[in-house]
């Protein structure tokens, strides 16, 4: 059993969660925000958050890597998967689509200096990507012109969906996900959609000025 945290450990453990926490939702909604504005979204003092992240470029690593080490796990449990190869991928891409992995990738690519780190990671996640698609590939559930490069585009396309609050966006995501996935399965089928479309009051909202 590990041991409780002491009290100042505990906090720091805290502030730390709520540093993260607030700088994915500041840098997703605008990457050119000053460290500033996490600090305070966070409601921890600024010299909390420099003793644990020196720079802006030091926190952006640290959502990259931690957006990397999930989207990882969850290839990993597909790849490791020994059940129908179909659902394997299909769940995996659920998962993937529901963890929201690639919103962080879409508001952060090009905005900061990648560490060695961080590419060792993104290159383990594309040699398991490679290992999943070839495998479904193999057991001819999925259409052969389907490239491991397709993958990342396919998630970004779905993680620009924002429709309302985030449950509703992500019932959304799944409902044009579901769309995705009928077209690459073989053979093909049509799926009852999840949830329903987005209204035009929800399209429309996107135009209002954020608070």
């Amino acid at each position: 059993m590990t041991a409780p945290l002491s009290g100042r450990k505990a906090q720091a453990a805290r502030n730390d969660r709520l540093i993260v926490e607030a700088a994915r939702e500041v840098f997703v909604a605008d990457p050119t925000a000053p460290v500033a504005a996490v600090a305070e979204r966070a409601g921890v003092g600024i010299s909390a958050l420099y003793r644990r992240y020196p720079s802006k470029e030091d926190l952006l690593r640290k959502l990259c890597a931690d957006g990397l080490e999930l989207y990882t796990k969850i290839v990993e449990t597909a790849v490791h998967d020994e059940g129908d190869p179909w659902e394997a991928f299909a769940t995996f891409m659920r998962d993937v689509v529901d963890a929201d992995t690639h919103s962080i990738t879409m508001a952060l690519a090009g905005t900061f200096t990648p560490s060695a780190e961080l590419y060792e990671m993104s290159t383990r996640a594309g040699q398991l990507n490679e290992e999943l698609v070839s495998r479904t590939r193999r057991a001819g559930v999925i259409r052969p012109d389907l490239d491991v490069g397709d993958l990342g585009a396919l998630f970004e396309q779905l993680a620009v969906i924002s429709v309302g609050d985030a449950a509703r966006t992500r019932d959304v995501r799944q409902r044009y996900l579901t769309i995705i996935l009928d077209g690459l399965r073989i053979p093909p089928t049509t799926t009852p959609l999840p949830s329903i479309a987005p209204t035009l009051e929800e399209r429309a909202g996107r135009w209002t000025p954020r608070s």
